[in-house]
């Protein structure tokens, strides 16, 4: 399916999207949340990632973000992160809208990202709200806040909770005029990221996604490459500097 129209169509393209989900981490070796590896101390993710598991044990839950941290240092950046990576400054204007957590696309080398459902080495403090950096699995846990001594908890979005809507205003405003848009690594089981891409189409974009398995969204695209991120990327980009 990578063909010369394709290739041209692509460096052709002035404003390219690209969004991600957890297929993409997966490939680096970080479990995806509601696989396998969604389990911890017989607790479901979805159990833990709550305000209210929080409030009931604080101590608990950054035991399981620790843990996570972790995985994420652990991991490497995968040749689909570092294709994405090339792409921020190859074409004149660029966005990537992550739903990730892990911070692979930052360590690849992304500037222009939005991190949707946050970072989880970035804390938030309870009390005066003051938002700080974690370089390394914390020590103490649980965390509390640099600036005032309040219990801190992970800078995500948990389930129950809102988005930060200027973080998807600004992915939806990029996405409203792109000319193309690579979804990749994406189940679709997540309701904000799916009407993001669903909206860049409605809209005009030429939508490629990269999934092994179909998606809640697969019926929308106009290419769907069932294959891993780190085998077509790198293949699809050979082309486009080939030619």
């Amino acid at each position: 399916m990578i063909n010369q129209q394709l290739i041209t169509k692509i460096k052709s393209a002035k404003r390219v999207a690209v969004l991600t989900g957890a297929g993409i981490s997966a490939e680096s070796g970080i479990p995806t949340f509601r696989g396998a590896g969604g389990y911890w101390r017989n607790y479901r993710a979805e159990d833990l990632a709550t305000p209210e598991a929080f409030a009931r044990d604080p101590k608990l839950i950054w035991e399981w973000y620790a843990m996570r941290m972790q995985v994420c240092l652990d991991a490497k950046p995968n040749p689909g992160h570092e294709v994405v990576a090339k792409m921020e400054s190859y074409f004149p204007e660029f966005l990537l809208v992550t739903q990730n957590v892990d911070g692979l696309h930052v360590r690849a080398g992304n500037e222009k990202l939005v991190e949707i459902h946050g970072n989880i080495f970035t804390a938030r403090c309870t009390s005066c709200k003051t938002k700080f950096n974690l370089t390394q699995v914390p020590n103490q846990i649980p965390v509390l806040c640099r600036s005032c001594g309040k219990l801190a908890r992970p800078h995500i979005v948990w389930f129950g909770e809102s988005y930060d809507m200027s973080l998807i205003e600004k992915a939806r405003n990029f996405l409203l005029k792109t000319d193309l848009i690579f979804i990749i690594g994406t189940s679709g089981q997540v309701g904000v990221p799916v009407q993001l891409a669903s909206e860049a189409i409605a809209h005009g974009a030429y939508s490629i996604e990269i999934n092994p398995d179909s998606s809640t969204i697969s019926n929308l695209v106009n290419l769907h490459f069932a294959s891993a991120s780190g085998k077509i990327l790198p293949e699809i980009w050979q082309e486009i500097i080939q030619n």
